[in-house]
């Protein structure tokens, strides 16, 4: 008589990455134990990684870093992105190449491992990420579950059959998951060697920012460039936002597929771009300026996720270094008259920025305020705030 093979496989490895093809890939488990399921994006950064895991645009992702050595200077208190101190993360999972090393940092609070389980975060270490990669780029990036069993044991069947039936990001909403339960002001500014954070004690703007997974150096950027900030909900509705009486609106960062967002959130942006108010988005809130006023968007094939990105400006004819993350671009051939292309992708030539003729109202689809990556883009928070100035018919000041 033939036994019976039992439902799981015993091996010395306690994770496993399951591709949705059916590809198992093994190896050591990190953070939490359990699984998640989620897409699988690669990060070419070389810093930043407690930054990167906090940002609530990785909802719903699985994020392999391409630089080997992850977590060597621990995590520490300051370096957190999320915005909405009740989301623990949006990011589903991460994939390492070396073992996690005890931490040798000055700003070092806490072990990575004892983070990510803090965090809820299940982590695999020990995998040729450099395959992983070339995968990705070669076949876009796919659906999977990772899961860490300290025991060893996994029924792959089931998770084989899990990471197949995702339905993926796109069409996808994820922002209830990362934005704010209710509205809240921000006056912390930008982290200075030596001093840590400081306070906008004198704000010249009141802007009202849109939480659709908003990053806080995002926060941190438009207070030091002067602005009192009013963070609101990401279903507030245009008349409510008005109300404030803001002297602009700033549309954040986020998750998900940005056509299924906007179909609650395109209707409000027409009514605040029809206001006359200066607005500026950034990243999904790009995305869904660009649907409200007449483009489409569309998923790509490995999306941008890194610090290294080169993008050119046509308003000042300058290339700058930047930080990116989304898996979803404006369709530039989509652009309708009037809407003008300001800023390009020097890796693949997609859109990166857009204006409205005759309007105060821009958007670039990478993060000027980085954390991680360069600080190149920290003029268009300047050009914002020169938006409002020229509304009140005050005297602009250079960006750069």
């Amino acid at each position: 008589m033939t036994a019976t093979p039992a439902p799981w496989t015993e091996t010395p490895f306690t994770a496993r990455l399951v591709l949705d093809d059916g590809t198992v890939i093994s190896g050591v488990g990190l953070g939490a134990t359990g699984s998640a399921v989620g897409e699988v994006c690669f990060n070419t950064a070389m810093t930043g990684y407690q930054e990167i895991l906090t940002d609530p645009s990785y909802a719903g992702q699985i994020i392999t870093f391409t630089f080997p050595h992850i977590g060597n200077i621990g995590t520490n208190t300051e370096d957190t992105e999320t915005s909405n101190l009740a989301s623990r993360s949006g990011v589903r999972g991460c994939v390492l190449r070396a073992e996690i090393t005890d931490p040798s940092n000055y700003r070092a609070a806490a072990h990575f491992d004892a983070w990510l389980k803090s965090r809820g975060i299940v982590a695999i270490t020990g995998i040729d990420t450099r395959a992983l990669t070339a995968r990705i780029r070669e076949k876009g990036m796919p659906n999977a579950v990772i899961a860490h069993e300290p025991s060893g044991k996994f029924e792959l069947d089931k998770l084989k059959a899990e990471a197949k039936a995702w339905s993926g990001l796109l069409g996808l909403d994820l922002v209830p998951d990362v934005t704010s339960g209710q509205s809240y002001s921000w006056d912390e500014t930008r982290w200075v060697w030596g001093k840590g954070y400081g306070r906008n004690e004198s704000p010249e703007f009141h802007v009202v920012a849109v939480d659709y997974g908003l990053k806080r150096n995002i926060l941190r950027c438009l207070a030091s460039a002067g602005c009192k900030v009013t963070v609101v909900p990401a279903k507030t509705k245009a008349e409510d936002i008005l109300e404030r009486k803001p002297d602009g609106v700033f549309l954040s960062n986020g998750p998900g597929d940005p056509a299924a967002t906007g179909e609650y959130a395109v209707p409000e942006i027409k009514k605040l771009v029809d206001s006359g108010l200066p607005l500026f988005g950034i990243c999904l809130g790009h995305q869904m300026l660009g649907l409200a006023l007449g483009a489409k968007t569309r998923k790509m094939h490995q999306g941008h996720h890194g610090a290294n990105h080169p993008v050119k400006d046509f308003t000042t004819e300058k290339v700058e270094i930047t930080s990116m993350n989304h898996g979803f671009t404006v369709d530039r051939e989509t652009l309708p008259k009037g809407v003008v292309e300001t800023h390009v992708s020097l890796f693949d030539g997609t859109n990166c920025g857009l204006e409205l003729e005759g309007r105060p109202v821009f958007s670039v689809q990478y993060h000027p305020e980085a954390s991680p990556g360069p600080q190149d883009s920290h003029y268009l928070f300047t050009r914002f705030v020169n938006k409002m100035r020229e509304r009140r018919g005050a005297a602009v000041k250079p960006e750069r």
